[in-house]
């Protein structure tokens, strides 16, 4: 702080000095270029990452991260990156699907198959990669195109422009305001790059006519002119912002503040000679109002360091309660850990003291914090036995999932992994060094029973699909046989059997068999002219015997008889509350007609019982 202010004041005789040296410089006409641009500012420019991209080893990736790898690309807008991405997983993964198709046609050709016959289907990694691959081509080949559209286009915008400019130069009426000059300028700039081999061409031509324009009209004078102009207001900009600095209450930030606008003073420039001493005066006057209150900072700061000390001391007295901490448990250590390092901010976000008394304050605080941290490591040796015991109880977990990796009774056996899984994480912590391995091995014993879970689950579904397509052979055989000769329900109800013994479907194609067989199956009973009722009962007995016996067809019959049921006591409720109700139509003038339409309520609710009872029968029968 106390050097500051010399340096301000060297500052504010450079700033004099550049000031004067500025207004003796002669004037020299120069040909001012047309643009600050150059001819690079027509290249094309590559997307905005940057070009430095590692990619990762590959090699080391399975077929599952190579996909999570393009799919990623295919978020990228950078397509040197997305093509480096394509090159190192495109021919990784291609190698890895050959692979698996030269093991599946051996394994064809060892079941009995022959190679001409054999048909390898992809994976959805497949056409997953497939799929970002294609995005990615599609992307790449939408943007090369639209690149060259919009190059072709900015290419007649800058021709219809360069007319422009020629109309101006050397039309029959030339300008002589710059104004038209620069908007074309800044038109011209905002544009974007053409096809390269018009490039130089058309620049050459632009270039030509603003340099014409400049030469003929001996506007280097007039824009030294507005150039001085232009630093004036902006040297006004940097004395208002020099005022503004007095009202700050942060006197070190105002005077770096000041020095940085000192800086900016100097490289401004020239302004005209008539406002060069009174605009220094105003800057030099408001940098004056900082430098004092500076000063005044000073002579303050001594009883800041005074309170800075009373503060310090309050802290290194919070300190005492953590000097005699002590506790059994992780979290406990872990949250005390939190409050000291608070306390430790707060400590650094003081500021300083006395000097005769700060090393005495960092001495008294740092040894009570460090004393803390000395107990804490304590607490954790001691943990590092507990830590052995854990490690036991995890041995003996992996030798219980050791025990069961090969059983073939698998949801029994994966509810019991589940199981062991659960208890591993209650087990707690191990030794550092034993950590990984000892997961590693767990994990792997479990890993075995699920992967041969699921090429178990893999092999029933092969079996389910070929039972959906004998199911569907049944339902087309009842679909012929509706309406026919032979039809009754009897071999209605064989076929259903039939249909019940095959099995089970894959899951994605239940809802659309359930469908199927509901509605061949209504199509045969409607072949048959049965009166409603017994439509409706046969119906209900195809179809809830159509799923097969089992855990979901039970609660499919019991869901189907608690609703029966449940209309049935609805119904019989309602006809309760209509014949109490007739009693109170007795003395009413339209007695006659209320009780008409309740009786026609009653008749058919009790009708409708009637067959609801009779589905419920047929229910139980099934």
């Amino acid at each position: 702080m106390a050097k500051a202010e010399p340096k301000a004041e060297v500052e504010e005789e450079n700033t004099a000095a550049t000031e004067s040296s500025n207004d003796d410089t002669v004037e020299s006409e120069e040909t001012p270029k047309a643009s600050e641009e150059t001819e690079t500012t027509e290249e094309e420019s590559e997307p905005t990452e940057e070009d430095n991209f590692e990619l990762p080893d590959y090699t080391t990736f399975s077929r599952e991260e190579l996909v999570e790898a393009i799919e990623g690309a295919t978020q990228l807008n950078n397509f040197n990156h997305i093509d480096q991405i394509v090159s190192g997983t495109e021919t990784l993964f291609k190698g890895m699907e050959d692979v698996i198709r030269k093991e599946a046609e051996e394994r064809y050709i060892a079941d009995g198959g022959t190679a001409e016959d054999f048909e390898f289907r992809h994976d959805s990694l497949f056409n997953r990669f497939d799929a970002s691959l294609r995005q990615i081509r599609d992307r790449k080949s939408a943007y090369y195109k639209e690149r060259e559209a919009n190059k072709t286009r900015n290419l007649e915008k800058k021709q219809e422009i360069l007319e422009q400019l020629r109309e101006l130069v050397d039309g029959e009426n030339p300008t002589t305001s710059i104004k038209p000059i620069k908007e074309i300028q800044e038109v011209w700039k905002a544009i974007g790059p053409v096809p390269s081999q018009q490039s130089k061409t058309l620049w050459a031509n632009y270039n030509a006519l603003l340099d014409r324009f400049y030469h003929n009209r001996h506007i280097l004078f007039e824009l030294k002119d507005l150039d001085r102009k232009k630093n004036h207001a902006a040297k006004i900009v940097l004395c208002e912002k020099a005022e503004a600095l007095g009202a700050m209450d942060n006197v070190k930030d105002a005077v770096i503040q000041l020095n940085e606008l000192h800086e900016e003073y100097k490289k401004v420039g020239a302004v005209p000679r008539e406002v060069q001493e009174a605009l220094w005066q105003r800057f030099k006057a408001a940098s004056d109002v900082v430098y004092r209150k500076r000063k005044e900072f000073l002579e303050h700061l001594k009883g800041d360091l005074k309170e800075n000390l009373v503060k310090k001391q309050e802290l290194i007295s919070q300190l005492a309660e953590f000097t005699s901490f002590t506790s059994d448990r992780i979290n406990d250590w872990n949250a005390k850990t939190k409050e000291i390092l608070n306390v430790q901010k707060s400590w650094e976000a003081i500021g300083g003291v006395p000097r005769e008394k700060a090393k005495e304050m960092n001495r008294a605080f740092w040894s009570a914090f460090k004393g803390f941290f000395a107990k804490k490591n304590e607490f954790f040796k001691q943990l590092e036995s507990l830590r052995k015991v854990n490690l036991e109880k995890k041995e003996e977990l992996i030798n219980e999932a050791i025990a069961l990796q090969d059983s073939t009774e698998w949801d029994k056996t994966a509810e019991k992994l589940k199981q062991l899984q659960s208890r591993w994480k209650e087990v707690g912590p191990v030794p550092e060094k034993q950590r990984n391995a000892v997961y590693a091995r767990f994990k792997e014993a479990c890993d075995t029973f699920f992967n041969n879970k699921r090429k178990e689950h893999n092999l029933a579904e092969a079996n389910y699909v070929e039972n959906q397509e004998k199911k569907e052979a049944v339902l087309k055989e009842i679909a012929e046989k509706a309406g026919g000769e032979g039809a009754s329900e009897q071999e209605l109800m064989t076929l259903i059997s039939t249909y019940n013994e095959l099995g089970f479907v894959p899951r994605n194609a239940i809802k659309a068999m359930d469908a199927k067989f509901k509605e061949v199956v209504k199509s045969y009973i409607d072949g048959l002219k049965l009166d409603e009722s017994e439509a409706e009962t046969l119906l209900l007995k195809a179809e809830l015997s159509g799923g097969g016996r089992g855990d979901g067809a039970d609660r499919r019959l019991q869901k189907k008889e608690g609703a029966l049921r449940r209309k049935i006591n609805e119904l019989e409720d309602n006809i309760s509350l209509w014949n109490n109700n007739l009693a109170f139509f007795a003395n009413s003038k339209t007695a006659d007609k209320l009780k008409e339409e309740f009786d026609v309520k009653i008749e058919t609710a009790e009708k409708e019982i009637q067959v609801l009872k009779k589905q419920l029968k047929v229910l139980r029968s099934i």
